[in-house]
């Protein structure tokens, strides 16, 4: 089916699947998960006896260090997170791995290496700046923290909002224009802030994290576009996602880093946005698929979500391509 033909997944089959991914939702090796789900082989062992998995986690701007397990989500790990030093999840902006500090080389994405120190940083001042939409791109790259928070990841040198000097990465988008858009995808916010009209003026509300004095430093540019985004000290890492039970899994393979940062800088360049999580789920459904239609369809399956422009999915694809054959550099 060509392209632009494709069709949006159906409604009732993806209300099975979640049904059947909560029922097998749990921390178990990939493998025994794999098979269980795809309804082969022996089913899961009960909760009970599957791998617990502990983590150590601080507050980025500095608390005692707490204990967490049994979480299968990001969503859940906030909310472990927000348990062990008695917050409410809703103050989470979003976590590093192994620093402190705001790096969004270091942000936690769909992968936490089995050695890896989770830092949380919560919600700190709340702030209001004006923007004159001097150009068509504000320069802004966007992510989100997977439970419900877009925030900045990256700012151009010399954009628009390099010039306003209080916008700084990691500061949570929360209005734009009066509008409230928590709860909104990434790609939506992205895609707000493009059709922002060119020449006038717009108003954000912005909340930044938290920060100790010792941490307080000269403002970041955030993740340069090619910069690399290793995530993991241990052997093996726990796999996070959006739907469906998370899994213990070998280290990502060279061909699987290669392609996935590829597929992030893709994701930017025409969406505005960077999400490792996301990329790496596309180049998992594309790996095996043997032209572009079939990955588009199977894109729509699995990510129907999102509006991906034809393009886009044919660079992807040649992308995980030349990740196979060894041409990424």
């Amino acid at each position: 089916m060509p392209l632009g033909l494709r069709k949006k997944k159906n409604k009732s089959r993806e209300s099975s699947h979640l049904v059947e991914n909560e029922e097998t939702a749990g921390l178990a090796g990939g493998s025994e998960n794999k098979t269980a789900v795809n309804g082969a082989g022996l089913p899961p062992p009960p909760a009970n006896l599957r791998p617990k998995l502990v983590f150590h986690t601080q507050l980025a701007h500095g608390s005692p260090t707490g204990r967490i397990e049994g979480f299968t989500n990001v969503k859940e790990l906030y909310g472990k997170i927000a348990s062990a030093f008695n917050l409410s999840a809703a103050e989470i902006l979003f976590c590093t791995l192994n620093t402190h500090r705001i790096d969004m080389d270091k942000l936690l994405g769909g992968q936490i290496g089995l050695e890896d120190f989770i830092f949380a940083h919560i919600k700190g001042i709340k702030k209001e700046v004006e923007v004159f939409k001097a150009e068509e791109a504000l320069g802004l790259t966007i992510t989100d923290n997977g439970a419900g928070y877009a925030f900045i990841k990256r700012i151009k040198e010399g954009s628009v909002a390099d010039g306003v000097k209080v916008i700084c990465v990691g500061d949570h988008i929360e209005c734009i224009n009066g509008q409230n858009i928590v709860g909104t995808r990434h790609y939506e916010v992205a895609r707000m802030l493009k059709e922002l009209p060119k020449g006038k003026t717009f108003t954000l509300k912005l909340v930044e994290p938290m920060k100790a004095f010792e941490m307080i430093e000269p403002r970041s540019k955030g993740a340069k576009p090619g910069a690399e985004n290793k995530i993991g000290t241990g052997r093996g890492t726990l796999r996070l996602r959006s739907k469906g039970p998370a899994t213990v899994e070998e280290v990502p393979t060279e061909f699987e880093e290669k392609a996935t940062k590829k597929v992030d800088d893709l994701l930017e360049s025409y969406m505005g946005i960077r999400d490792t999580e996301l990329a790496a789920t596309m180049v998992e459904v594309g790996k095996d698929r043997k032209n572009p239609d079939e990955f588009a369809m199977a894109l729509d399956e699995a990510l129907g979500d999102f509006a991906f422009p034809d393009e886009f999915v044919f660079d992807v694809w040649g992308a995980i391509g030349d990740a196979k054959q060894g041409r990424l550099q």
